[in-house]
């Protein structure tokens, strides 16, 4: 007699990530724990096979009665959804766009070798994207049993302070062989340790904050034809819910397709909700049309060419992030490379879910300055004095922020949803150098969908750079005037800057009036008159070289002359503004 078909709405599916080094033994830990196979599982890609490693993302599931501390959540069974990452580091972006999809994270570690650069690299996308973590310490049965304990004991240890910087601090390690005897070994030898790594997981499992509300949004990993039915889409619901007959939008097709059936892992299913793993039969499409992507209920997905975003740098990136530079931006499920300008604020954060505060006005900075440790957007933000020291270029003056921002410019549009997780990498860098290519990290903001953004959108961004002229008083007019020089060049238009505030090295604040003369000198109006000691100064340094002065006049002259009146000039100018205007 068959088995009896689980009632879906009782089963609570969670999914677990499975990240480490290549060669650590991902695929084969994902293949002991599963029951379960996808068609997008245990390497099946052809190239996979030919190469021997994991190209790409699969999907496998395993199922346990519901623990009792979930006991009255009201499920009766959970399907642990294995989500395979591959380890090799031109694959990346595999890598994040598997990390977005997770509830909890599994870091595998090789015992003999500890952790790698895409280990660390792994573990940086895990404190981004996921506030649970298990490390499971795989290949033990490498170690001969009489040193195998205190192997497992003094890598623990090792892993335990590289943990303690982190969000994952106190995460348990599991020693585990998922494998004995390595790839070639009969499949007849039984993995080591996976009945208490499926203990520790029941034990930390949680139910995810879920809602079958929303928008539609679907993201595809996988897509492939069936004779006669239609095409399927697998994926994971991000948010919102589907049902059979709804209609789809494939944003990067620009087309709408009718969902004809859903499984759940070769259950047939009526409806999916966020956080399931499921397939969509849609009717016919070219599946070659699509490798990733993202389908939602229609109209429901903006397709960006610019966007702001709050930003943090990832303080292991040691390169600097310099406005100007380009990025690879991974942004819903698409990398793309996309330009920086990185701005900031000393305004509290915006809270989760508002826009962009367009209102405001915001600093230019030079660089994306460093926190510290990995910051989250949902953390608050870390005071200024934790900031680094602002750079300055030339005469710009850089205050310190305490919360940055990014705008981003992409090469090509690209779809996501609204409050998308950000991550910027510099994944033309050697990807088997010791160092961290994950640059930046954030939430987007402001989504800019207009082509014409730089005509119609950032003239509203008050972004500025404060700047800085200095000039000397040439010499005395009147008691209420004095005439200025080396403050602009004499092809300079002295009509933009008429009427702004200047400020004396002496305290008088004064006004410009206009040019005097063609050599770039100016009058400077000072509404409340010069000081008498100023006007002593200024006086005195019309005598110098009388030939009738007495010898004591002369001698004060001299000293005098080399005490010359400053001219500050300080204004603000707004990087988008068309008319290049200036700000007091």
């Amino acid at each position: 007699m068959a088995a009896k078909e689980p009632d879906r709405s009782k089963v609570l599916n969670f999914n677990v990530g499975v990240l480490g080094h290549i060669d650590s033994g991902k695929t084969s830990l994902a293949k002991a724990l599963s029951t379960v196979a996808s068609t997008a599982s245990f390497d099946k890609n052809p190239q996979s096979k030919e190469r021997g490693i994991t190209l790409d993302l699969g999907f496998s599931s395993f199922s346990v009665p519901v623990p009792t501390h979930l006991a009255s959540e009201g499920y009766e069974q959970v399907q642990f959804t294995l989500v395979d990452c591959p380890g090799h580091a031109s694959l990346i972006r595999t890598i994040i766009g598997g990390a977005q999809i997770i509830d909890l994270m599994m870091l595998v570690v090789d015992i003999s070798k500890g952790v790698q650069t895409q280990t660390a690299e792994c573990l940086v996308i895990g404190e981004i994207t996921c506030n649970h973590m298990i490390v499971v310490l795989n290949k033990i049965d490498l170690i001969e049993e009489s040193k195998r304990e205190a192997q497992i004991a003094k890598m623990s240890k090792r892993l335990s302070r590289t943990l303690e910087t982190t969000h994952f601090a106190g995460a348990p390690i599991i020693p585990v062989a998922a494998k004995p005897g390595g790839p070639e070994a009969s499949e007849s030898e039984r993995a080591i340790g996976v009945d208490r790594l499926v203990e520790i997981l029941s034990q930390h499992l949680f139910v995810p904050t879920r809602s079958p509300e929303g928008p539609f949004i679907f993201s595809v990993d996988h897509c492939f034809p069936i004779r006669g039915q239609g095409t399927v889409m697998t994926g994971t619901v991000l948010s919102g819910s589907i049902s059979t007959n709804d209609p789809v939008e494939i944003p990067f097709l620009k087309v709408t397709k009718k969902v004809k059936s859903m499984q759940m892992f070769h259950h047939p299913v009526p409806k999916a909700s966020q956080g399931d793993r499921v397939g969509i039969c849609v009717t016919q499409f070219d599946p070659k049309q699509v490798e990733r992507c993202l389908v939602c209920s229609p109209g429901d997905l903006p397709t960006l060419t610019a966007a702001i975003m709050r930003v943090f740098k990832i303080p292991y990136h040691k390169s600097p992030c310099a406005t100007g530079a380009k990025f690879h931006v991974t942004i819903g499920h698409e990398t793309v490379m996309a330009k920086t300008t990185f701005f900031g604020s000393d305004a509290a954060p915006p809270a989760i879910g508002t826009g962009f505060d367009f209102s405001r006005e915001y600093p230019y900075q030079d660089n994306l300055m460093e926190t510290g440790k990995i910051t989250r957007t949902s953390d608050p933000s870390p005071p200024s004095s934790a900031t680094a020291a602002a750079a300055t270029e030339g005469d710009d003056v850089m205050p310190k922020p305490t919360t940055q921002f990014a705008l981003l410019e992409f090469e090509k549009p690209v779809t996501c949803p609204a409050h998308s997780l950000v991550i910027g990498s510099r994944l033309d860098a050697d990807a088997f150098s010791n160092t961290c290519r994950i640059a930046f990290h954030g939430q987007l903001l402001e989504p800019i969908v207009d082509r014409a953004y730089e005509r119609n959108v950032l003239p509203q961004l008050k972004m500025f750079k404060l700047k800085s002229k200095e000039g000397v008083v040439d010499r005395l007019h009147d008691e209420r005037t004095v005439i200025g020089k080396a403050l602009f060049k004499k092809e300079t238009k002295l009509q933009v800057f008429i009427g702004l505030t200047v400020q004396l090295s002496s305290g008088e604040v004064g006004t410009i009036e206009g040019a005097f003369g063609t050599t770039g000198k100016f009058r400077i109006n000072i509404p409340d008159g010069l000081k008498p000691e100023t006007i002593q100064v200024l006086s005195s340094s019309k005598k110098k070289g009388k030939a009738k002065a007495s010898a004591e006049t002369m001698a004060g002259a001299s000293e005098l002359e080399h005490v010359s009146v400053t001219i500050l000039l300080n204004f603000k100018r707004y990087i988008f503004d068309p008319q290049k205007r200036m700000i007091q």
